[in-house]
């Protein structure tokens, strides 16, 4: 059974950075596609961005697309969510979810049915 855990999340102000890491572990995450989903309070969960299991196909949503650059380090079974110039409507609970043998479309929004395992999510807070 695949195990992920999030890291790298905090506080920031609007217009800063931070990076939220999503080890895995149990499993090797190179067969796995991996999302970055995100819940504010009172809302729904959100699918922010995807990346295959190769890396060779990723997906945004609109609302940070130019803003939040995924990757992965296939080698550290870790994947990366960079977030820069941060809005304080990013604010949120961010989990990181994967998939074995996912096909990753980049111009399909992300549905939380899709993926199995599911980490516990690290808290983003942006605001002055």
């Amino acid at each position: 059974q695949l195990q992920l855990v999030e890291s790298g999340g905090g506080s920031a102000q609007p217009g800063g950075s931070l990076t939220l890491s999503c080890a895995a572990s149990g499993g090797a995450l190179k067969y796995y596609a991996i999302a970055w989903f995100r819940q504010a309070p009172g809302k729904e969960r959100e699918g922010v961005s995807g990346i295959s299991a190769l890396g060779g196909s990723v997906h945004y949503t609109d609302s940070v697309k130019g803003r939040f650059t995924i990757s992965r380090d296939n080698a550290k079974n870790t994947v990366y969510l960079q977030m820069n110039s941060l809005r304080p409507e990013d604010t949120a609970d961010y989990y990181c979810a994967a998939e074995p043998n996912y096909m990753l479309h980049s111009g399909y929004p992300l549905d939380d049915g899709d993926f199995s395992s599911w980490g516990q999510g690290t808290q983003v807070t942006v605001s002055s």
